[in-house]
């Protein structure tokens, strides 16, 4: 759908009010711009119609909550959704009862559904907002999860002195994993594989 419309009425508040109906909105979530006035002319000869334009407002923290409902109603659960937008920054909490069901496995399900969220907050010419989608601390948890990993995964090639190929992660869990061991004089990390099986290879230095 549009995210305009033009309307023509007997006068501008009418027009505006169609408009208003049209696109399911509130009046300060529209921007309206003024085309024809109208004019009531005399005795009805000469009288002219108003027509406007009325635009929806690029409201990023409405166009996620609405998706995420849409996607709740669609599994058959309430997504409850705690919104922030910060510069250029969208993070959003969820919440209600079974949650954890949109966190996945390795939080697959919430990767997917924040790349989704973001196509929809993204749609359009409005500036572009990194999204970020957490539920029950899964993010904050995987991080400390991931940091363990890598130390142990560091010791254990130091010791060895062979390299360590980890399970396939997603760009946010390597970048975890690459920042933790980059100031390690003794390893090195790349990355190998296309995604979704992109794998960290951690290394010896030679």
């Amino acid at each position: 759908m549009k995210n305009y419309v033009e309307m023509t009425a007997k006068t501008v508040d009418l027009a505006v009010e169609a408009a208003l109906k049209h696109l399911n909105a509130n009046r300060d979530e529209v921007d309206v711009e003024i085309i024809e006035a109208g004019a009531k002319g005399i005795l009805g000869i000469g009288s002219k119609p108003a027509k406007v334009k009325v635009t929806l407002q690029h409201n990023p923290e409405k166009i996620a909550q609405d998706f995420l409902k849409e996607i709740g109603v669609a599994m058959g659960m309430q997504i409850g959704s705690k919104i922030t937008v910060n510069d250029k920054q969208l993070d959003i909490i969820l919440s209600g009862e079974n949650i954890g069901i949109l966190i996945g496995k390795r939080g697959q399900t919430l990767d997917s559904l924040q790349y989704l969220v973001s196509l929809a907050v993204n749609k359009g010419t409005a500036p572009f907002l990194n999204v970020s989608l957490d539920a029950e601390n899964y993010r904050q948890r995987r991080k400390e999860s991931l940091e363990n990993l890598a130390q142990s995964i560091a010791r254990k090639v130091k010791t060895t002195r062979k390299s360590v190929k980890l399970e396939p992660m997603s760009t946010f869990e390597r970048r975890i994993i690459h920042a933790v061991l980059q100031g390690d004089r003794q390893i090195t990390t790349h990355s190998e594989g296309n995604d979704p099986y992109r794998n960290i290879v951690v290394a010896p230095k030679r």
